[in-house]
């Protein structure tokens, strides 16, 4: 990590490899999500992709809010994918609970493998419990 710190030009690998080394402090901070939140911003710049954008949203909900978060995740309007149905369901979870399961059933019906299905399905029958 220090090596790739001293090049002159930043690589998507080393911006990875950093956010990486963020997830594996313990501490739920606001300024660890604050750091991971900025490499994805730099990230993005460098290459994007649907799955940092969306994985940005997630560290933009801990460091700032669900709501900034929220709103920020409907702009990526990744409506073929379930797992940005699962991080709409998870950000209505604490901003309206009336969204939380249309968002569950709409990446079930978008989850490919039997273990996704699986995953979200046991989610809606906890709402209906």
């Amino acid at each position: 990590m220090q090596k790739a710190a001293e090049w002159k030009v930043t690589s998507k690998y080393f911006l990875e490899a950093s956010i990486a080394y963020w997830h594996t402090i313990k501490e739920d901070r606001p300024e660890k999500w604050e750091s991971i939140l900025q490499l994805y911003n730099y990230l993005l710049q460098i290459e994007y992709s649907a799955t940092a954008a969306l994985n940005r949203t997630f560290a933009l909900s801990k460091a700032r809010s669900k709501n900034e978060a929220l709103n920020e995740a409907k702009k990526l309007k990744l409506e073929k994918s379930h797992f940005y149905f699962l991080l709409l369901a998870e950000f209505y979870n604490e901003i309206d609970k009336t969204q939380v399961k249309p968002n569950l059933e709409k990446a079930l019906s978008l989850a490919k493998t039997s273990a996704e299905k699986k995953v979200i399905q046991r989610k809606i029958n906890a709402l209906n419990s």
